[in-house]
Parts: C-alpha cells; structure tokens; sequence
C-alpha cells in the first residue's frame, strides 16, 4: 500500500529514477585509467589500508566512491528541491525564473508563521547541509529575501536546510557588513518542519525517509544494467602486481599502487 498522501506513487517513483538519472557519468564504471584521472596518492592508500586494517579490494572500492561522492551533493539537491514540484501548492521555477527561488509555497488558505502572523506565499532558498554557507553567501541571501519581503508584504522567505543542525522553524539571524541582522519572516527551517508545513502532516519527512530505500531498490533494479557499474580496478592492479612478482602478493600490490603515482620518480622508473 501506498502511505504518502501528499505525492502519488508515480510522480515519487518518477523523481526517484530521474534523481539516479542525474548522477551520470559517475555511474560510469572504474577502470585503472579512470581510476588514476587525478592522481592518487599512494601513500595515503598505504596508510589507510595499514591503520584501517582493511583488504587491497576494500581500499580501492573505498576510493573509488570517494571520487564519485565528490559531486553527488548537487545529485541530492535535486532530489531535495525538485520534489516540491509533485506537491500540492508548491511550483519549482526553471533556473533564474521568477527570483531564482528554489521552491515557492502558495496557499490561499493562508500559513500561519510562528510569532508573525499569517501570510500567503513563502519563498524558498534550499541548502544541503546548515554548514554550506560562508558569511558572504548568508549576507547575500538575507538581503534577497528582505528585497522580497519589502517588495511583498504578504509572503514570507525560509532557508530550509536538509541536514539541518535540529528539528527547527525559527527566526534566522545572521551578519550583514558585521552587524547582526534577522527579521520574523525570514526564517531558518529544517526539512521535516518544511514538510509539516505544506502537507498538514506532522511526520510527513520521516515518512518519506521509510518508503525512500524500497523505491530506490525498485528503481534501480527496473533501470537498464549499464547504469550499474562494474568496476576493474582491483582486478588489473593484481595483474600489474603479478608483472611486479616482489615474492609476497601484498607487497606486489603495493609496488602496483606506487606506480600509479611514482612510475616517473627515481627508483620506480627503473621497475
């Protein structure tokens, strides 16, 4: 059965497969040249196998999601802001589109703001996590939302933080040329208090976390097979370190991983 009652089994499983569609090339598979675009650092994969007493394949498939996971946070902003699009009085403008707003709220019903009263439409600027933003970015963004405020006095703005650091919808303040700045109606609010809000239902987001990891499943499992990477990269270091035959695997290993970053450095050019 489907639990959610503020998006239709469809249009979630729509964003789902449109948000794994976004992660592109990073679904492309490893191979040792891929692997090695940057550089690694060998050393550093010495460490870690070491410390983390882990295996040669852990280590490498490790790295290898490091490097994937490097742009997969715009990945999941697009699965945190696009959503809204499938819910009731929400529209997602295109880029650069009516303010450059994430996500706009209208409700004619009005939405009653703690401590502030009543308004109709809210304005919406979405971060990943609370700790994205640097001073200057935080300025900035609450002079767009006080331009807002002054240019409609029957709205109010929110920055809604995914990963926020508490369950929170409060008054935000922050700096502006040094000086302490915040207003009722711009807000700082976290996700599920964002979600409460819209929807009427108060653990809408938990909600939407449990259905989450079935739908990616199905998801993933109904998209084409070459969207599942099959990774190489253990398989040809062990070749490299058989040409390597230093008598111990391990050690062949690890004259392989040296050479991915040290092959020109004196001493390992002559290997």
């Amino acid at each position: 059965m489907w639990n959610l009652n503020f998006i239709s089994e469809n249009d979630f499983k729509k964003h789902v497969v449109e948000t794994i569609k976004k992660y592109g090339e990073k679904l492309e598979s490893f191979n040792l040249k891929r692997f090695n675009k940057n550089i690694v650092d060998p050393i550093k994969l010495i460490f870690d196998k070491s410390v983390y007493q882990m295996s040669w394949a852990e280590i490498i498939n490790n790295e290898i999601f490091r490097q994937r996971d490097k742009s997969n946070n715009n990945d999941i902003g697009y699965f945190h802001q696009r959503i809204f699009q499938y819910i009731k009085n929400c529209r997602v403008p295109q880029n650069g589109e009516e303010g450059g707003w994430d996500v706009i709220y209208e409700n004619p019903n009005g939405i009653e703001i703690p401590n502030a009263g009543v308004v109709h439409t809210i304005y919406v600027e979405m971060k990943n996590k609370h700790n994205t933003m640097n001073s200057a970015s935080a300025g900035k963004t609450f002079i767009k939302m006080q331009s807002q405020i002054l240019d409609n006095d029957d709205c109010a703005c929110f920055l809604v933080e995914a990963i926020a650091q508490h369950s929170q919808n409060i008054k935000w303040e922050t700096s502006v040329d040094k000086k302490k700045v915040g207003h009722k109606l711009i807000r700082r609010v976290s996700l599920d208090q964002f979600y409460a809000m819209i929807t009427g239902q108060k653990d809408a987001f938990y909600q939407l976390c449990m259905i989450l990891p079935s739908v990616i499943n199905s998801a993933v499992q109904e998209l084409d097979n070459s969207l599942v990477p099959h990774d190489t990269v253990i398989e040809e270091l062990r070749v490299l370190s058989e040409k390597k035959n230093f008598g111990n695997p391990d050690l062949s290993i690890a004259m392989a991983i040296y050479m991915l970053g040290f092959s020109d450095y004196e001493g390992f050019k002559n290997l």
